[in-house]
């Protein structure tokens, strides 16, 4: 995410020369692509838990969750 962050500084500083520029674009591409997917899985994990009737958490099979 920091390196993320740091590409998008410099894309917004403007002082980077177009290759550059196409460069730090793609790896942020591949970056921002990385992030969605981890926080999806992670997104898919919460959804897993679920409160029992004592208001304990716990996980469940996905296959259980309706």
């Amino acid at each position: 995410m920091a390196e993320l962050e740091s590409i998008v500084q410099n894309l917004e500083g403007g002082q980077v020369d177009l290759d550059a520029s196409i460069a730090l674009y793609s790896r942020g591409a591949v970056l921002k692509r990385h992030c969605e997917a981890k926080l999806n899985a992670a997104s898919e994990q919460v959804e897993k838990i679920v409160a029992d009737g004592a208001g304990q958490a716990q996980a469940v099979e996905a296959a259980n969750i309706e």
